[in-house]
């Protein structure tokens, strides 16, 4: 039996409910923003926080097929 408060490992948070969401993204996101950016023709600002990133990340894994 599991506790209604027990939340499966793959329970995906939204990026606005992040702690932390609003600290400047990761060196990984920046990275693999740059890349998705690059093969969708498209710049992204380097001052995004964590949670933006993540959402332009998904943004454009949708517009390059990536990530799915």
């Amino acid at each position: 039996m599991t506790d209604k408060n027990d939340v499966p490992a793959t329970a995906e948070k939204d990026p606005d409910d992040w702690t932390t969401g609003d600290e400047p993204m990761t060196g990984a996101q920046k990275s693999y923003l740059q890349t998705l950016a690059t093969e969708a023709g498209e710049e992204v600002p380097g001052d995004l926080s964590k949670a933006d990133a993540s959402k332009k990340i998904d943004e454009l894994q949708s517009q390059t097929g990536r990530g799915q």
